[in-house]
Protein backbone atom coordinates (compact mmCIF):
# COMPACT_ATOMS: atom_id res chain seq x y z
CA UNK A 1 0.00 0.00 0.00
CA UNK A 2 1.45 3.34 -1.03
CA UNK A 3 1.91 6.25 1.34
CA UNK A 4 0.27 9.37 -0.19
CA UNK A 5 2.48 11.59 1.96
CA UNK A 6 5.63 9.89 0.66
CA UNK A 7 4.45 10.24 -2.93
CA UNK A 8 3.65 13.90 -2.39
CA UNK A 9 7.11 14.62 -1.03
CA UNK A 10 8.60 13.72 -4.40
CA UNK A 11 7.12 16.89 -5.88
CA UNK A 12 9.14 20.06 -6.15
CA UNK A 13 8.51 22.38 -3.21
CA UNK A 14 7.93 25.27 -5.60
CA UNK A 15 5.27 23.18 -7.38
CA UNK A 16 3.05 22.16 -4.47
CA UNK A 17 1.83 18.59 -4.31
CA UNK A 18 -1.89 17.82 -4.11
CA UNK A 19 -3.16 18.11 -0.58
CA UNK A 20 -2.79 14.82 1.28
CA UNK A 21 -4.98 13.70 4.14
CA UNK A 22 -2.00 13.81 6.52
CA UNK A 23 -1.20 17.41 5.63
CA UNK A 24 -4.82 18.46 6.05
CA UNK A 25 -5.10 16.78 9.45
CA UNK A 26 -1.82 18.27 10.66
CA UNK A 27 -2.81 21.76 9.49
CA UNK A 28 -6.20 21.50 11.21
CA UNK A 29 -4.57 20.33 14.44
CA UNK A 30 -2.11 23.23 14.32
CA UNK A 31 -4.77 25.90 13.84
CA UNK A 32 -6.91 24.38 16.59
CA UNK A 33 -4.00 24.50 19.04
CA UNK A 34 -3.05 28.06 18.06
CA UNK A 35 -6.64 29.23 18.47
CA UNK A 36 -6.94 27.65 21.92
CA UNK A 37 -4.30 30.07 23.16
CA UNK A 38 -6.33 33.20 22.39
CA UNK A 39 -9.32 32.75 24.77
CA UNK A 40 -7.61 30.36 27.21
CA UNK A 41 -6.88 33.03 29.82
CA UNK A 42 -10.30 34.75 29.70
CA UNK A 43 -12.00 32.66 32.44
CA UNK A 44 -8.89 33.04 34.62
CA UNK A 45 -8.89 36.83 34.86
CA UNK A 46 -10.44 36.85 38.32
CA UNK A 47 -8.14 34.12 39.65
CA UNK A 48 -5.05 35.89 38.27
CA UNK A 49 -6.15 39.23 39.67
CA UNK A 50 -6.63 37.80 43.15
CA UNK A 51 -3.46 35.70 43.09
CA UNK A 52 -1.03 38.25 41.63
CA UNK A 53 -2.77 41.44 42.74
CA UNK A 54 -2.90 42.67 39.15
CA UNK A 55 -4.16 46.13 38.29
CA UNK A 56 -6.86 46.72 35.71
CA UNK A 57 -4.23 47.84 33.19
CA UNK A 58 -2.15 44.71 33.75
CA UNK A 59 -5.19 42.48 33.19
CA UNK A 60 -5.75 44.10 29.80
CA UNK A 61 -2.22 43.11 28.76
CA UNK A 62 -2.96 39.38 29.27
CA UNK A 63 -4.98 38.88 26.05
CA UNK A 64 -3.14 41.67 24.23
CA UNK A 65 0.27 40.05 24.78
CA UNK A 66 -0.85 36.88 22.98
CA UNK A 67 -2.59 38.64 20.08
CA UNK A 68 0.00 41.35 19.42
CA UNK A 69 2.69 39.08 17.92
CA UNK A 70 0.15 37.76 15.45
CA UNK A 71 -0.99 41.24 14.47
CA UNK A 72 2.59 42.50 14.15
CA UNK A 73 4.36 39.52 12.60
CA UNK A 74 1.81 37.60 10.58
CA UNK A 75 2.53 39.37 7.28
CA UNK A 76 6.24 38.63 7.51
CA UNK A 77 5.69 35.10 8.78
CA UNK A 78 3.77 34.56 5.56
CA UNK A 79 6.82 35.74 3.63
CA UNK A 80 9.12 33.49 5.71
CA UNK A 81 6.89 30.56 4.82
CA UNK A 82 7.14 31.47 1.15
CA UNK A 83 10.94 31.67 1.35
CA UNK A 84 11.91 28.85 3.70
CA UNK A 85 8.90 26.52 3.77
CA UNK A 86 5.73 26.40 5.87
CA UNK A 87 6.57 23.09 7.51
CA UNK A 88 9.43 24.63 9.49
CA UNK A 89 7.19 27.40 10.76
CA UNK A 90 4.52 24.95 11.89
CA UNK A 91 7.08 22.90 13.82
CA UNK A 92 8.64 26.00 15.39
CA UNK A 93 5.21 27.48 16.12
CA UNK A 94 4.23 24.49 18.21
CA UNK A 95 7.50 24.67 20.15
CA UNK A 96 7.03 28.38 20.87
CA UNK A 97 3.51 27.72 22.16
CA UNK A 98 4.88 25.03 24.47
CA UNK A 99 7.65 27.28 25.79
CA UNK A 100 5.34 30.25 26.33
CA UNK A 101 2.70 28.19 28.13
CA UNK A 102 5.29 26.74 30.50
CA UNK A 103 6.47 30.26 31.33
CA UNK A 104 2.88 31.31 32.05
CA UNK A 105 2.12 28.16 34.07
CA UNK A 106 5.01 28.90 36.46
CA UNK A 107 4.44 32.67 36.61
CA UNK A 108 4.79 34.32 40.00
CA UNK A 109 4.41 37.84 38.63
CA UNK A 110 2.45 39.66 35.97
CA UNK A 111 5.68 40.43 34.10
CA UNK A 112 6.48 36.72 33.69
CA UNK A 113 2.89 35.91 32.76
CA UNK A 114 2.73 38.58 30.05
CA UNK A 115 6.15 37.55 28.71
CA UNK A 116 4.98 33.94 28.45
CA UNK A 117 1.82 35.00 26.64
CA UNK A 118 3.95 36.92 24.13
CA UNK A 119 6.17 33.89 23.47
CA UNK A 120 3.14 31.66 22.95
CA UNK A 121 1.60 34.32 20.70
CA UNK A 122 4.75 34.24 18.60
CA UNK A 123 4.08 30.56 17.96
CA UNK A 124 0.49 31.28 16.99
CA UNK A 125 1.70 34.02 14.63
CA UNK A 126 3.79 31.42 12.79
CA UNK A 127 0.98 28.86 12.67
CA UNK A 128 -1.92 31.01 11.46
CA UNK A 129 -0.63 31.83 7.95
CA UNK A 130 1.40 28.65 7.53
CA UNK A 131 -1.37 26.18 8.36
CA UNK A 132 -3.67 27.88 5.89
CA UNK A 133 -1.05 28.25 3.16
CA UNK A 134 -0.27 24.51 3.02
CA UNK A 135 -3.97 23.88 2.40
CA UNK A 136 -4.38 26.60 -0.22
CA UNK A 137 -1.25 25.61 -2.15
CA UNK A 138 -2.32 21.97 -2.21
CA UNK A 139 -5.83 22.53 -3.57
CA UNK A 140 -6.48 23.73 -7.09
CA UNK A 141 -10.12 22.78 -7.61
CA UNK A 142 -12.58 25.26 -6.02
CA UNK A 143 -14.70 22.50 -4.53
CA UNK A 144 -11.70 20.74 -2.95
CA UNK A 145 -10.35 24.02 -1.60
CA UNK A 146 -13.72 25.00 -0.15
CA UNK A 147 -14.08 21.61 1.53
CA UNK A 148 -10.55 21.74 2.98
CA UNK A 149 -10.98 25.31 4.19
CA UNK A 150 -14.24 24.35 5.88
CA UNK A 151 -12.34 21.69 7.89
CA UNK A 152 -9.69 24.29 8.74
CA UNK A 153 -12.31 26.82 9.89
CA UNK A 154 -14.16 24.12 11.84
CA UNK A 155 -10.93 23.24 13.67
CA UNK A 156 -10.40 26.89 14.48
CA UNK A 157 -13.93 27.24 15.86
CA UNK A 158 -13.52 24.03 17.88
CA UNK A 159 -10.34 25.40 19.47
CA UNK A 160 -12.10 28.63 20.38
CA UNK A 161 -14.96 26.67 21.96
CA UNK A 162 -12.97 24.24 24.12
CA UNK A 163 -10.35 26.74 25.33
CA UNK A 164 -12.48 28.41 28.04
CA UNK A 165 -13.83 25.04 29.14
CA UNK A 166 -10.29 23.71 29.63
CA UNK A 167 -9.12 26.68 31.67
CA UNK A 168 -12.37 27.04 33.59
CA UNK A 169 -12.50 23.39 34.61
CA UNK A 170 -8.84 23.20 35.66
CA UNK A 171 -8.94 26.49 37.59
CA UNK A 172 -11.93 25.20 39.53
CA UNK A 173 -9.96 22.17 40.75
CA UNK A 174 -6.33 23.36 40.81
CA UNK A 175 -4.12 26.44 40.63
CA UNK A 176 -4.86 28.55 37.54
CA UNK A 177 -1.32 27.95 36.19
CA UNK A 178 -2.17 24.32 35.46
CA UNK A 179 -4.67 25.50 32.85
CA UNK A 180 -1.77 26.25 30.49
CA UNK A 181 -0.17 22.81 30.79
CA UNK A 182 -2.54 21.01 28.36
CA UNK A 183 -1.77 23.65 25.72
CA UNK A 184 1.95 23.17 26.34
CA UNK A 185 1.53 19.44 25.67
CA UNK A 186 -0.58 20.12 22.57
CA UNK A 187 2.14 22.42 21.27
CA UNK A 188 4.61 19.54 21.36
CA UNK A 189 2.08 17.24 19.67
CA UNK A 190 1.55 19.83 16.95
CA UNK A 191 5.27 20.06 16.27
CA UNK A 192 5.63 16.29 16.09
CA UNK A 193 2.61 15.78 13.84
CA UNK A 194 3.62 18.66 11.55
CA UNK A 195 7.15 17.33 11.28
CA UNK A 196 5.85 13.87 10.38
CA UNK A 197 2.92 14.59 8.06
CA UNK A 198 3.12 18.10 6.57
CA UNK A 199 4.17 18.15 2.91
CA UNK A 200 6.35 21.26 2.68
CA UNK A 201 5.65 24.05 0.20
CA UNK A 202 7.06 27.44 -0.60
CA UNK A 203 6.84 30.16 -3.25
CA UNK A 204 10.33 31.66 -3.27
CA UNK A 205 10.24 34.30 -6.00
CA UNK A 206 12.43 37.29 -6.76
CA UNK A 207 9.90 39.85 -5.56
CA UNK A 208 9.37 38.23 -2.15
CA UNK A 209 11.42 39.43 0.78
CA UNK A 210 11.20 40.61 4.36
CA UNK A 211 10.08 44.21 4.65
CA UNK A 212 12.10 45.15 7.73
CA UNK A 213 11.34 48.92 7.74
CA UNK A 214 7.65 48.20 7.35
CA UNK A 215 7.76 45.55 10.07
CA UNK A 216 9.53 47.83 12.54
CA UNK A 217 7.30 50.85 11.97
CA UNK A 218 4.00 48.94 12.25
CA UNK A 219 5.25 47.12 15.36
CA UNK A 220 6.21 50.38 17.08
CA UNK A 221 2.89 51.94 16.10
CA UNK A 222 0.74 49.11 17.47
CA UNK A 223 2.75 48.74 20.68
CA UNK A 224 2.69 52.48 21.37
CA UNK A 225 -1.05 52.65 20.69
CA UNK A 226 -1.86 49.77 23.02
CA UNK A 227 0.42 51.13 25.71
CA UNK A 228 -1.28 54.53 25.55
CA UNK A 229 -4.80 53.09 25.63
CA UNK A 230 -4.17 50.57 28.42
CA UNK A 231 -1.92 52.58 30.71
CA UNK A 232 -3.80 55.81 30.14
CA UNK A 233 -6.93 54.27 31.65
CA UNK A 234 -5.26 54.23 35.05
CA UNK A 235 -2.77 57.08 34.83
CA UNK A 236 -4.88 59.55 32.88
CA UNK A 237 -4.67 60.40 29.20
CA UNK A 238 -3.20 63.81 29.86
CA UNK A 239 -0.04 62.34 31.40
CA UNK A 240 3.01 63.38 29.31
CA UNK A 241 4.18 59.81 28.71
CA UNK A 242 0.71 58.77 27.57
CA UNK A 243 0.47 61.73 25.19
CA UNK A 244 3.96 60.90 23.92
CA UNK A 245 2.90 57.29 23.31
CA UNK A 246 -0.06 58.44 21.20
CA UNK A 247 2.22 60.77 19.23
CA UNK A 248 4.71 57.95 18.69
CA UNK A 249 1.93 55.64 17.49
CA UNK A 250 0.71 58.21 14.95
CA UNK A 251 4.22 59.08 13.77
CA UNK A 252 5.20 55.42 13.38
CA UNK A 253 2.04 54.64 11.43
CA UNK A 254 2.71 57.58 9.12
CA UNK A 255 6.25 56.30 8.63
CA UNK A 256 4.83 52.85 7.86
CA UNK A 257 2.64 54.29 5.10
CA UNK A 258 5.60 56.18 3.61
CA UNK A 259 7.85 53.11 3.76
CA UNK A 260 5.26 50.86 2.14
CA UNK A 261 4.64 53.36 -0.66
CA UNK A 262 8.35 53.44 -1.53
CA UNK A 263 9.24 49.79 -0.93
CA UNK A 264 9.98 47.49 -3.88
CA UNK A 265 8.57 44.52 -1.97
CA UNK A 266 6.07 45.98 0.52
CA UNK A 267 4.39 43.85 3.15
CA UNK A 268 1.27 45.85 2.36
CA UNK A 269 0.33 47.21 -1.06
CA UNK A 270 -1.49 50.44 -0.27
CA UNK A 271 -3.22 50.47 -3.65
CA UNK A 272 -5.34 47.55 -2.42
CA UNK A 273 -7.29 50.12 -0.44
CA UNK A 274 -8.25 51.90 -3.66
CA UNK A 275 -10.81 49.13 -4.06
CA UNK A 276 -13.77 50.43 -2.01
CA UNK A 277 -15.04 46.98 -1.13
CA UNK A 278 -11.65 45.88 0.18
CA UNK A 279 -11.18 49.06 2.23
CA UNK A 280 -14.68 48.62 3.64
CA UNK A 281 -14.00 44.96 4.49
CA UNK A 282 -10.84 45.95 6.38
CA UNK A 283 -12.72 48.57 8.40
CA UNK A 284 -15.57 46.16 9.11
CA UNK A 285 -13.16 43.46 10.30
CA UNK A 286 -11.54 45.91 12.71
CA UNK A 287 -14.85 47.11 14.12
CA UNK A 288 -16.51 43.70 14.35
CA UNK A 289 -13.63 41.97 16.12
CA UNK A 290 -13.16 44.98 18.40
CA UNK A 291 -16.77 44.66 19.53
CA UNK A 292 -16.86 40.87 19.75
CA UNK A 293 -13.68 40.42 21.81
CA UNK A 294 -14.36 43.55 23.85
CA UNK A 295 -17.76 42.20 24.89
CA UNK A 296 -16.27 38.82 25.85
CA UNK A 297 -13.61 40.57 27.93
CA UNK A 298 -16.16 42.76 29.71
CA UNK A 299 -18.40 39.75 30.36
CA UNK A 300 -15.55 37.72 31.88
CA UNK A 301 -14.67 40.58 34.27
CA UNK A 302 -18.32 41.03 35.21
CA UNK A 303 -18.84 37.36 36.01
CA UNK A 304 -15.56 36.69 37.81
CA UNK A 305 -14.47 39.94 39.41
CA UNK A 306 -17.84 41.51 40.16
CA UNK A 307 -20.09 38.54 40.88
CA UNK A 308 -17.37 36.02 41.79
CA UNK A 309 -18.83 33.09 39.86
CA UNK A 310 -16.57 30.06 39.48
CA UNK A 311 -14.10 29.96 36.56
CA UNK A 312 -16.05 27.14 34.91
CA UNK A 313 -19.33 29.04 35.11
CA UNK A 314 -17.60 32.11 33.72
CA UNK A 315 -16.26 29.99 30.85
CA UNK A 316 -19.61 28.53 29.77
CA UNK A 317 -21.05 31.64 28.05
CA UNK A 318 -17.77 32.16 26.15
CA UNK A 319 -17.74 28.52 25.05
CA UNK A 320 -21.38 28.55 23.95
CA UNK A 321 -20.86 31.65 21.81
CA UNK A 322 -18.22 29.67 19.90
CA UNK A 323 -20.37 26.52 19.84
CA UNK A 324 -22.97 28.23 17.68
CA UNK A 325 -20.67 28.29 14.60
CA UNK A 326 -20.12 24.54 15.03
CA UNK A 327 -23.88 23.95 15.04
CA UNK A 328 -24.27 26.02 11.86
CA UNK A 329 -21.53 24.16 9.97
CA UNK A 330 -23.93 21.95 7.94
CA UNK A 331 -26.02 24.88 6.64
CA UNK A 332 -23.47 27.67 6.30
CA UNK A 333 -21.90 26.62 2.95
CA UNK A 334 -25.34 26.43 1.31
CA UNK A 335 -26.27 29.78 2.82
CA UNK A 336 -23.12 31.38 1.40
CA UNK A 337 -23.95 30.01 -2.05
CA UNK A 338 -27.55 31.19 -2.10
CA UNK A 339 -27.49 34.53 -0.30
CA UNK A 340 -25.54 37.61 -1.39
CA UNK A 341 -22.48 38.14 0.87
CA UNK A 342 -23.45 41.79 1.45
CA UNK A 343 -26.83 40.69 2.79
CA UNK A 344 -25.22 38.10 5.05
CA UNK A 345 -22.62 40.59 6.22
CA UNK A 346 -25.14 43.26 7.17
CA UNK A 347 -27.41 40.71 8.82
CA UNK A 348 -24.54 39.15 10.76
CA UNK A 349 -23.30 42.50 12.03
CA UNK A 350 -26.80 43.55 13.08
CA UNK A 351 -27.24 40.24 14.93
CA UNK A 352 -23.86 40.73 16.61
CA UNK A 353 -24.75 44.28 17.66
CA UNK A 354 -28.14 43.16 18.98
CA UNK A 355 -26.55 40.40 21.05
CA UNK A 356 -23.97 42.76 22.55
CA UNK A 357 -26.64 45.36 23.31
CA UNK A 358 -28.87 42.73 24.92
CA UNK A 359 -25.94 41.49 27.03
CA UNK A 360 -25.37 45.04 28.28
CA UNK A 361 -29.06 45.49 29.13
CA UNK A 362 -29.27 42.38 31.30
CA UNK A 363 -29.83 43.09 35.00
CA UNK A 364 -26.70 43.17 37.12
CA UNK A 365 -27.55 39.93 38.89
CA UNK A 366 -28.35 38.03 35.67
CA UNK A 367 -25.38 35.68 35.77
CA UNK A 368 -27.11 32.37 35.00
CA UNK A 369 -26.59 30.70 31.67
CA UNK A 370 -30.35 30.70 31.01
CA UNK A 371 -30.54 34.49 31.32
CA UNK A 372 -27.73 34.90 28.78
CA UNK A 373 -28.99 32.38 26.21
CA UNK A 374 -30.62 34.99 23.98
CA UNK A 375 -27.56 37.27 23.70
CA UNK A 376 -25.29 34.24 23.26
CA UNK A 377 -27.31 32.92 20.31
CA UNK A 378 -27.45 36.31 18.62
CA UNK A 379 -23.72 36.89 19.07
CA UNK A 380 -22.78 33.40 17.89
CA UNK A 381 -24.99 33.47 14.79
CA UNK A 382 -23.95 37.03 14.01
CA UNK A 383 -20.26 36.32 14.36
CA UNK A 384 -20.07 33.22 12.14
CA UNK A 385 -22.29 34.80 9.49
CA UNK A 386 -20.28 38.02 9.55
CA UNK A 387 -16.81 36.53 9.30
CA UNK A 388 -17.71 33.97 6.62
CA UNK A 389 -19.20 36.55 4.29
CA UNK A 390 -16.51 39.10 5.12
CA UNK A 391 -13.81 36.66 4.01
CA UNK A 392 -15.53 36.24 0.64
CA UNK A 393 -15.75 40.00 0.16
CA UNK A 394 -12.22 40.82 1.35
CA UNK A 395 -10.39 38.26 -0.77
CA UNK A 396 -12.79 38.21 -3.71
CA UNK A 397 -12.49 41.91 -4.52
CA UNK A 398 -8.77 41.94 -5.38
CA UNK A 399 -6.67 40.42 -8.16
CA UNK A 400 -5.87 36.77 -7.48
CA UNK A 401 -2.15 37.63 -7.52
CA UNK A 402 -2.67 39.58 -4.31
CA UNK A 403 -5.16 37.27 -2.61
CA UNK A 404 -2.57 36.16 -0.06
CA UNK A 405 -1.59 39.72 0.79
CA UNK A 406 -5.23 40.84 0.89
CA UNK A 407 -6.13 38.08 3.32
CA UNK A 408 -3.05 38.80 5.43
CA UNK A 409 -4.00 42.48 5.61
CA UNK A 410 -7.52 41.52 6.64
CA UNK A 411 -6.00 39.31 9.32
CA UNK A 412 -3.79 42.15 10.52
CA UNK A 413 -6.72 44.55 11.03
CA UNK A 414 -8.75 41.69 12.56
CA UNK A 415 -6.08 40.97 15.14
CA UNK A 416 -5.58 44.68 15.75
CA UNK A 417 -9.28 44.81 16.56
CA UNK A 418 -8.90 41.82 18.88
CA UNK A 419 -6.05 43.54 20.70
CA UNK A 420 -7.83 46.89 20.93
CA UNK A 421 -11.14 45.36 22.03
CA UNK A 422 -10.10 44.43 25.59
CA UNK A 423 -7.79 47.45 25.84
CA UNK A 424 -10.34 50.10 24.89
CA UNK A 425 -13.33 48.38 26.51
CA UNK A 426 -11.36 47.91 29.72
CA UNK A 427 -10.10 51.50 29.65
CA UNK A 428 -13.60 52.92 29.16
CA UNK A 429 -15.37 50.55 31.57
CA UNK A 430 -12.86 50.55 34.42
CA UNK A 431 -11.99 54.21 34.04
CA UNK A 432 -15.66 55.18 34.30
CA UNK A 433 -16.17 52.77 37.21
CA UNK A 434 -13.32 54.33 39.20
CA UNK A 435 -14.71 57.82 38.61
CA UNK A 436 -18.21 56.73 39.56
CA UNK A 437 -16.92 55.04 42.71
CA UNK A 438 -15.08 58.20 43.72
CA UNK A 439 -18.36 60.14 43.47
CA UNK A 440 -20.22 57.46 45.41
CA UNK A 441 -17.62 57.50 48.19
CA UNK A 442 -17.81 61.27 48.47
CA UNK A 443 -21.54 61.03 49.14
CA UNK A 444 -21.41 57.84 51.23
CA UNK A 445 -21.18 59.58 54.60
CA UNK A 446 -18.18 57.49 55.68
CA UNK A 447 -16.02 58.85 58.51
CA UNK A 448 -12.96 60.77 57.23
CA UNK A 449 -10.45 58.05 58.11
CA UNK A 450 -12.51 55.28 56.48
CA UNK A 451 -13.22 57.50 53.47
CA UNK A 452 -9.51 58.15 53.04
CA UNK A 453 -8.70 54.45 53.12
CA UNK A 454 -11.38 53.65 50.54
CA UNK A 455 -10.29 56.50 48.29
CA UNK A 456 -6.69 55.34 48.49
CA UNK A 457 -7.63 51.84 47.31
CA UNK A 458 -9.72 53.29 44.47
CA UNK A 459 -6.92 55.64 43.45
CA UNK A 460 -4.30 52.91 43.47
CA UNK A 461 -6.17 49.98 41.89
CA UNK A 462 -9.51 51.37 40.75
CA UNK A 463 -13.00 50.05 41.40
CA UNK A 464 -11.84 46.52 40.60
CA UNK A 465 -9.44 46.55 43.56
CA UNK A 466 -12.02 48.21 45.81
CA UNK A 467 -14.58 45.51 45.03
CA UNK A 468 -12.19 42.68 45.96
CA UNK A 469 -9.92 44.19 48.62
CA UNK A 470 -10.15 42.98 52.21
CA UNK A 471 -10.96 46.20 54.08
CA UNK A 472 -12.48 44.54 57.11
CA UNK A 473 -15.81 45.96 58.16
CA UNK A 474 -15.34 48.80 55.66
CA UNK A 475 -15.79 46.31 52.82
CA UNK A 476 -19.48 45.98 53.70
CA UNK A 477 -19.93 49.57 52.53
CA UNK A 478 -17.27 49.93 49.85
CA UNK A 479 -17.64 46.61 48.00
CA UNK A 480 -21.35 47.08 47.03
CA UNK A 481 -20.59 50.62 45.82
CA UNK A 482 -17.64 49.35 43.79
CA UNK A 483 -19.67 46.51 42.26
CA UNK A 484 -22.42 48.94 41.30
CA UNK A 485 -19.87 51.26 39.67
CA UNK A 486 -18.24 48.34 37.86
CA UNK A 487 -21.53 47.07 36.47
CA UNK A 488 -22.32 50.51 35.07
CA UNK A 489 -18.85 50.85 33.57
CA UNK A 490 -18.86 47.37 32.02
CA UNK A 491 -22.33 47.94 30.57
CA UNK A 492 -21.01 51.13 28.97
CA UNK A 493 -18.13 49.14 27.51
CA UNK A 494 -20.58 46.67 25.96
CA UNK A 495 -22.64 49.54 24.53
CA UNK A 496 -19.45 50.78 22.90
CA UNK A 497 -18.85 47.32 21.42
CA UNK A 498 -22.41 47.16 20.09
CA UNK A 499 -21.90 50.57 18.52
CA UNK A 500 -18.78 49.33 16.75
CA UNK A 501 -20.69 46.37 15.24
CA UNK A 502 -23.53 48.69 14.22
CA UNK A 503 -21.05 51.05 12.55
CA UNK A 504 -19.69 48.05 10.63
CA UNK A 505 -23.21 47.21 9.43
CA UNK A 506 -23.69 50.77 8.16
CA UNK A 507 -20.37 50.61 6.29
CA UNK A 508 -21.31 47.26 4.75
CA UNK A 509 -24.71 48.54 3.65
CA UNK A 510 -23.30 51.69 2.05
CA UNK A 511 -19.93 50.62 0.68
CA UNK A 512 -20.56 47.10 -0.61
CA UNK A 513 -23.31 47.82 -3.10
CA UNK A 514 -22.91 46.40 -6.59
CA UNK A 515 -19.44 44.91 -6.14
CA UNK A 516 -18.50 42.52 -8.89
CA UNK A 517 -16.77 40.13 -6.55
CA UNK A 518 -19.63 39.85 -4.12
CA UNK A 519 -22.10 39.38 -6.97
CA UNK A 520 -19.94 36.61 -8.32
CA UNK A 521 -19.57 35.01 -4.90
CA UNK A 522 -23.32 35.03 -4.47
CA UNK A 523 -23.62 33.13 -7.75
CA UNK A 524 -20.86 30.69 -6.79
CA UNK A 525 -18.51 31.90 -9.55
CA UNK A 526 -15.20 33.72 -9.67
CA UNK A 527 -14.86 37.47 -9.78
CA UNK A 528 -14.14 38.78 -13.29
CA UNK A 529 -10.65 39.95 -12.44
CA UNK A 530 -9.60 36.72 -10.71
CA UNK A 531 -7.25 34.77 -12.95
CA UNK A 532 -6.58 31.08 -12.35
CA UNK A 533 -4.03 30.45 -9.64
CA UNK A 534 -0.58 29.32 -10.72
CA UNK A 535 2.15 27.54 -8.77
CA UNK A 536 3.97 30.84 -8.30
CA UNK A 537 1.01 32.61 -6.74
CA UNK A 538 1.81 33.72 -3.21
CA UNK A 539 -0.40 32.13 -0.62
CA UNK A 540 1.21 33.31 2.54
CA UNK A 541 -2.15 33.87 4.17
CA UNK A 542 -4.73 33.16 1.54
CA UNK A 543 -8.41 33.24 2.31
CA UNK A 544 -8.13 33.29 6.06
CA UNK A 545 -11.49 33.15 7.85
CA UNK A 546 -11.91 35.93 10.34
CA UNK A 547 -12.47 33.96 13.47
CA UNK A 548 -11.14 34.19 16.96
CA UNK A 549 -12.66 34.87 20.29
Amino acid sequence: MTDPDAESRTHSQNTPAPLSRGTLMAACLAICVAQIGIPLASPLIGEIQRDLGASAAALAWIPAAFILPTAILELNFGVLGDLFGRKRLLVLGGLFITAGCLVVATAGSMTQLIAGQAVAGLGAAAIFPSSLAVIVTGTREPAARARSLSYWALSLAFGAMIAPLISGFIAEHAHWGWAFVPLAVLGLVTSAVSGRHIVDSRQATADRGLDRPGQITIAVSLLALLYAVIEGAGDGYSEPRIVLAFVLAAASFTAFLVVERRSRAPMLRLDLFRTPAFAAAAAIGLLALFGFIGTAYALSIKLENVHHVSPLRAALPLALIQAVPLLLTPVLPKLLQRVHPRTLLVGGLLSLAAGELWMALLPGDATSLASMTGPILLMGVGFITMFSSLTAVAVGTVDIRYAGMASAVTSLVRETGQALGPAVTGAVALGMASGALADKLDSSGLPPQALGAAQAVNSEGGALAAANADLGSLSRTVAPLAREALESGLDLGMYLCAGAALAGAVIAALALRHTAASDAMALGTSAPEAAPATPTTSTSSSVKPLSSA
